[in-house]
């Protein structure tokens, strides 16, 4: 094995690799499909759809405009939905 050290940190995320491999496209898929329905209810307010938690997903504006673009891209719009962003 060389001067390759095997402990027991590294045998575990070895064997984490090979059981989660066959799966991993799957999981970004999940993963990716969560974060389209939390930018929904982002921005369902300006969309039209009444949101009760509007006022505390405020906040978070600023750091999902970045991802916004590629958000409306993947939904299947052109042109950004909301007329006070601009992003295209």
């Amino acid at each position: 094995m060389g001067n390759e050290k095997w402990s027991l940190k590294r045998i575990i995320e070895l064997y984490d690799q090979i059981i989660s491999q066959p799966h991993r496209t799957e999981i970004a898929r999940e993963l990716r499909d969560e974060d389209d329905l939390f930018m929904l209810l982002l921005f369902s307010e300006m969309l039209g759809i009444p949101n009760p938690v509007f006022y505390y997903t405020l906040e978070l504006y600023p750091v999902m405009l970045e991802k916004f673009h590629d958000w409306h891209l993947r939904m299947g719009m052109e042109k950004s939905p909301l007329s006070g962003i601009r992003c295209c």
